[in-house]
């Protein structure tokens, strides 16, 4: 496949909705077609919202560019004699209006003997039962599908600090996709604090109501800290998604681009940009799978052992684990020779000239999100594997391939811990998910819509859970009977 064919350029994708209200005349639907044909927009569907002897009031389907462009149809259309636009709203903030997600119940309560089942004077025999047996909450209760997906708001994808009511969509829609593609509940839990002290005593407090924590989007380096604690201190797994869910996925990604480009990890030089929470579990992953020559690099550079600026706790264990030939510079300057770049910084960062210093047939992985530490369309012609972090490309590398799964296998044998050998045994299961009749550049990672990722995902770390240890039900069967 030529590398040519690597080049890609998303589609405008911005769908927006508006609703206008005018004379009920000839012409004047034609005025409002021609307005947005006029900005360079496109209509798809219009409905009658309501109609009137003297008025019409219609909603119209636009495509755009972004939203600058939204509104430049928005304020031709508003400009035409006699419209009047009632409301507008794109697709995006349609679908979050009133949240994305709800509380439903399993069984009805519709009658007495309902009520009295599910509520008192029943409950107190299953409370009961709880206090005598508390392992019993994972049967008698939804403990034994839920996870709770903590955050402070201090790293919201590419967004940074904004806090944690803004930090709730996020949080809603990864509830989302745990359910949708693990069957799991997962419920956000938004703190108002960054103290890393208050952070794990709230979750310690409301551990018992989960069979396990999801930590996300706490800056680094109290993340680390954090939840080094949390595993200590609970009795359920815990796992910071933005450190080990991208390390799974990018190693699962690793081991099909390297089947592509015939390298051993051994061989590898590998450069990794951004030194943060995920750029030091990619680092250790990947050391785990063999990689024995990794340079990271910051703002200020290469890390090496002994550089004063810019440092901290994790970035002085990074120091010293990795560069093995003392190199000191620039990004450009690592990417001498090296064979694959590990992107987790920021957009732009990289230049084409900065690519073809690399070594034959290099792999690129820039999965800064939304933007890409260098662009697709720009880096493709120069590389063997291209990969990003973003859906309008091939090759996406995201999360959402291993939490779901892993969370999954976790609770069905009831893990204490997630260990290495667990997350290894998710990557393997995604990179096996993609058959050798599939493998390509241009498909080294399985889509997030793939049939049985998930669920392969969910046997492998299920698995491998009991095999080390970690399961308190190795046998997947119910411990207890209730009459």
């Amino acid at each position: 496949m030529s590398r040519e064919s690597t080049r890609h350029r998303p589609a405008a994708a911005y769908m927006f909705t508006f609703q206008a209200q005018y004379p009920d005349q000839p012409g004047m639907l034609a005025s409002i077609a021609s307005a947005v044909a006029e900005c360079g927009g496109n209509i798809g569907e219009i409905d009658v919202v309501r109609s009137t002897p003297r008025s019409i009031l219609r909603e119209f389907h636009v495509s755009a560019h972004d939203a600058e462009h939204a509104g430049e149809m928005l304020a031709r259309v508003k400009a035409l004699p006699g419209v009047v636009v009632k409301s507008a709203a794109d697709r995006v903030f349609r679908s979050h209006r009133g949240g994305k997600i709800e509380v439903r119940n399993k069984v009805p309560v519709a009658t007495l003997r309902d009520l009295s089942t599910v509520y008192t004077p029943g409950v107190a025999r299953v409370c009961l039962a709880i206090a005598k047996d508390p392992a019993a909450a994972y049967q008698l209760t939804t403990r034994g599908n839920s996870v709770a997906i903590v955050t402070d708001g201090t790293a919201v994808l590419g967004l940074g600090d904004i806090g944690p009511a803004a930090a709730m969509p996020v949080m809603e829609g990864k509830s989302m996709l745990f359910k949708a593609f693990g069957g799991v509940d997962a419920w956000p839990i938004c703190l108002d604090t960054k103290d890393p002290d208050e952070i794990v005593a709230i979750v310690k407090a409301i551990a018992p109501g989960f069979g396990g924590i999801n930590l996300e989007d706490i800056s680094a380096p109290r993340c680390f800290d954090i939840e080094e604690r949390l595993k200590k201190e609970l009795d359920i797994p815990v796992f910071h998604d933005d450190q080990h869910g991208t390390a799974v996925v990018v190693l699962a990604a690793l081991f099909n681009a390297l089947r592509i480009v015939k390298k051993e990890p051994s061989d590898l030089k590998a450069v990794v940009l951004g030194v943060g929470a995920a750029g030091v579990a990619c680092a250790k992953m990947i050391m785990a799978a063999g990689v024995t020559n990794i340079v990271g690099c910051d703002r200020s550079g290469i890390i090496y052992k002994g550089r004063p600026e810019h440092m901290n706790s994790m970035k002085e264990w990074f120091a010293d684990h990795t560069n093995p030939g003392r190199l000191r510079g620039t990004i450009g300057d690592a990417l001498e020779g090296a064979d694959l770049l590990l992107g987790l910084a920021g957009p732009d960062l990289v230049t084409v000239e900065d690519i073809k210093r690399m070594n034959r047939d290099p792999m690129v992985f820039a999965m800064a999100n939304p933007d890409p530490e260098i662009r697709p369309e720009l880096a493709a012609p120069h590389v063997a594997i291209m990969a990003t972090g973003r859906s309008d490309f091939p090759n996406q590398i995201n999360n959402v391939l291993c939490f779901p799964g892993l969370f999954r296998g976790v609770l069905d044998v009831r893990a204490r811990d997630i260990n290495e050998e667990m997350k290894l045994a998710a990557a393997y299961a995604i990179a096996d998910s993609v058959s050798k009749t599939e493998l390509s550049p241009e498909y080294i990672i399985p889509s997030v819509f793939h049939t049985t990722v998930f669920k392969n995902v969910a046997r492998a770390v299920s698995r491998k859970a009991i095999e080390t240890g970690v399961a308190e039900r190795p046998d997947k069967k119910p411990a207890m009977v209730f009459i």
